[in-house]
């Protein structure tokens, strides 16, 4: 008893100071801010614009970026700035579907291969290296293309296309921890392997694939809007981020806030996420 009230009192100074490392990272502190934004917005994108996004105003076509407009308007006269908030839902929803598929997949297939080892290991690894060896918005093109075109068709398919990673993650974290001191003694100690496994292995396997799930929520965006880009995401007028990069493709030398405002707004969250993704990462070094 004394040992574990000890032991509680030395990670409170850890995690303290990791706190204190944290804000005196003001990138990490600007990039939590921003993803937080986004992802406010994401739920509640009426509370950050005043604007009806589906409103059309002929008279009020392509107008330069101002204080009304924030990003300008479109070829219809609709607001930009309101069109990218209310598009965010669409595609940070997506996101978390992909992951979730991504996570539970990888999950499941990282831990049965390291944990079990063996023929089961070979097998599962080397359907995993066939995934790998596709490019992963080619595999996600593909899935799309056979499931239909839509905003969850789009999801699942970006979800498989980064199960791989997930699965070689998982399964590289329950190899090293399997092999542990403290895995070892609790099986001499008389614990069966499901106990070892969810007590022991899996809790401390889970660091690097929360990191690389932070990652690749920054790969799942640019994938998901790339698809919208190319037409296989949610039917207009529905404001995708992909679909307002492709809509002012055609105006990038008249009109160049169309698609390059858009492009900025997912550019800083992909940063952002990854930014937060790599400090995560040193700190668990």
């Amino acid at each position: 008893m004394t040992a574990v009230l000890a032991l509680a009192v030395e990670k409170k100074p850890a995690r303290r100071a990791r706190a204190g490392v944290f804000l005196r990272k003001p990138g990490f502190l600007i990039a939590w801010l921003y993803v937080a934004f986004i992802v406010a917005v994401a739920f509640r994108p009426g509370l950050f614009t005043g604007q009806d996004p589906y409103a059309t105003n002929p008279a009020a076509s392509m107008r330069a970026p101002s204080a009304e407009h924030l990003f300008g308007t479109d070829v219809y006269g609709r607001d930009l700035w309101s069109r990218v908030l209310h598009g965010s839902p669409l595609t940070i929803k997506a996101t978390l579907i992909a992951l979730v598929i991504a996570l539970v997949a990888g999950l499941g297939l990282g831990v049965v291969s390291g944990f079990f080892g063996g023929f089961t290991d070979s097998l599962l690894m080397r359907v995993i290296d066939v995934l790998l060896a596709i490019p992963g918005l080619l595999l996600a093109l593909s899935i799309v293309t056979a499931l239909g075109y839509g905003t969850i068709p789009v999801a699942v398919a970006v979800g498989v296309g980064i199960v791989p990673g997930f699965a070689r993650t998982t399964r590289a974290e329950v190899l090293r921890v399997k092999t542990l001191p403290y895995v070892e003694a609790a099986r001499a100690g008389g614990a069966s392997w499901g106990r070892v496994l969810l007590r022991h292995i899996l809790p401390n396997s889970w660091g690097p694939v929360a990191v690389l799930a932070v990652l690749d929520a920054g790969v799942a965006i640019i994938a998901i809007a790339s698809l919208s880009f190319l037409g296989f995401g949610a039917a207009p007028p529905a404001a995708e981020w992909g679909t307002l990069i492709a809509d002012g493709r055609n105006y990038l030398v008249t009109a160049w806030w169309l698609s390059l405002l858009p492009g900025l707004f997912v550019a800083l969250l992909v940063l952002s996420l990854n930014h937060i993704a790599k400090t995560f990462q040193e700190l668990n070094r």
